[in-house]
């Protein structure tokens, strides 16, 4: 699958066309209704879940049809639901013309369920994951993990949410009727020009990520979201490539920050923003029970590439002449309060043991390594970690299974969000102070500027298959800065 180059679309060039599915989304000039994935809830389905990657079309802009990729449709995928104790059985299909995995980001399973490019998946082939569901309730994503072709497959649309539940969670009485007062809401930036998506390419797209013109929400511009006049439940994902958001509402109302990529935090946060960078998620409460409309913004994109040595400094624009907020999402508190609404916020939410710094049996340090020269100098490699382009024949790291360390975690020229798969960690240390109020609850995925130290207990084994560790700027570990580790 290709997409329309940003030379092939000014010149006029002619509309690719795919599979024979199309999907209308809102236009800029009339917002339409925020779309809701279909919810798959395992239970529902006698604990088996089929997905399909597939090729097709989708409309984001009349009369304008943009090639796309999405799970048992055009762009994105289903919702996924999943039950603490359960065992759910996944049947991945790929019908693309090209390579494809489906890796589960902050499930907490075995390497070789994992979903990375050591579990690849043919064109014509099928992938029958057992997936033995054993941690608390959290707001998960799930996306292609190819090995050279993740940011591209990802852009296209092959993401999408997913749920974990439990009885714990299910006690708090927090908002949980899907699509009315408990939302999904996946947020990507993504490059249209003439309002056909487009794939931006060159050395700046290489070294800052492939960052976009228009936010989309579930794939559509600028939508609208009919609410309850009650608190409401926003499960926010980062979906895109690069882009780090900084969200409030347009009326500077304040939320309840409630659970992060790990699950539910302890007690809830009063906040006013809240920072999300690539492959992050948070769930909040918003109160709406004053009736009024409000929209979710985000502060214009400033991720800022320190060209150090070089006498210059790259600094992105999300959209042209853009000189406020962008609006993310609008919300039209409409709905009468369902019975099971509720304007009551828990006090307490999740409890969860801590491993103790004591316990640490090993310290490894990790640089994500910027060499802008590289980019000019093929002998060179511009991005690695401690100096090592990914290998998928090399394990960089051997951890003990039940272990708990601590990794010490710091960037080269630029903030870069990192990830870990097959954990949950705890941030200790950042910058060797305390860690900032963000940084709270258990994790999978962190902002490394300054230093970062993270404690980790690894619990899941990977002998058959290591996990992964890398940035998770789409683009910076299609093109190295990522390595494996084994859990034995």
């Amino acid at each position: 699958m290709t997409f329309l180059s940003r030379r092939t679309v000014l010149a006029g060039g002619g509309l690719l066309l795919g599979a024979a599915c199309t999907r209308r989304f809102a236009t800029p000039d009339q917002a339409g209704t925020l779309p809701i994935p279909r919810l798959l809830d395992a239970r529902d389905h006698g604990q088996r879940i089929g997905l399909r990657a597939q090729e097709g079309e989708t409309t984001f802009f009349p009369g304008r049809r943009s090639a796309t990729m999405g799970y048992n449709g055009s762009y994105l995928g289903p919702t996924l639901r999943v039950h603490r104790g359960d065992d759910v059985t996944v049947t991945v299909s790929n019908n693309l013309s090209a390579d494809t995995t489906v890796h589960w980001h902050g499930l907490l399973v075995p390497g070789e369920l994992d979903g990375s490019p050591h579990q690849t998946i043919s064109p014509g082939e099928t992938w029958r994951p057992t997936l033995p569901i054993r941690q608390p309730a959290a707001t998960l994503f799930y996306h292609s993990h190819a090995h050279g072709r993740t940011a591209e497959q990802v852009y296209a649309g092959l993401a999408g949410l997913l749920f974990v539940t439990d009885e714990e969670e299910q006690g708090l009485g927090l908002p949980s009727d899907y699509g009315v007062d408990d939302l999904p809401i996946l947020i990507q930036d993504r490059q249209f020009v003439d309002g056909r998506l487009v794939l931006p390419a060159g050395m700046m797209v290489a070294l800052d990520g492939r960052r976009g013109n228009v936010i989309l929400v579930n794939g559509a511009y600028n939508p609208r979201a009919d609410v309850p006049r009650s608190l409401v439940r926003l499960r926010l994902v980062n979906g895109s490539n690069a882009r780090t958001y900084d969200l409030s509402f347009s009326d500077g109302r304040a939320f309840y920050w409630i659970g992060t990529e790990g699950g539910l935090l302890e007690k809830s946060v009063e906040l006013q923003s809240l920072t999300l960078a690539s492959g992050q998620r948070a769930e909040i409460l918003v109160d709406f029970s004053d009736g009024k409309p409000v929209s979710l913004v985000s502060a214009p994109d400033q991720s800022t590439l320190r060209m150090h040595g070089m006498g210059m400094m790259h600094r992105h624009e999300a959209s042209e002449n853009n000189a406020g907020d962008e609006t993310v999402l609008t919300f039209s508190p409409r709905l009468a309060s369902s019975k099971r609404g509720s304007t009551t916020l828990p006090l307490l939410l999740a409890s969860r043991a801590v491993p103790d710094p004591a316990t640490v049996v090993a310290r490894r340090r990790l640089v994500l390594n910027m060499r802008l020269g590289g980019m000019m100098d093929s002998d060179e490699e511009p991005l690695t970690i401690n100096h090592r382009r990914f290998d998928i024949d090399r394990i960089d790291e051997e951890v003990e299974l039940g272990a708990v360390e601590i990794w010490k975690v710091s960037g080269q020229k630029m903030a870069h969000p990192f990830h870990i798969h097959g954990v949950h960690f705890d941030v200790l240390r950042r910058d060797g102070e305390e860690p900032d109020l963000l940084d709270q609850g258990p994790r999978d995925t962190i902002v490394v500027d300054e230093p970062v130290e993270l404690l980790i207990r690894f619990d899941q084994p990977a002998s058959k298959a290591p996990f992964l560790f890398h940035c998770h700027i789409l683009e910076h570990e299609d093109e190295g800065m990522m390595g494996q580790f084994s859990v034995t």
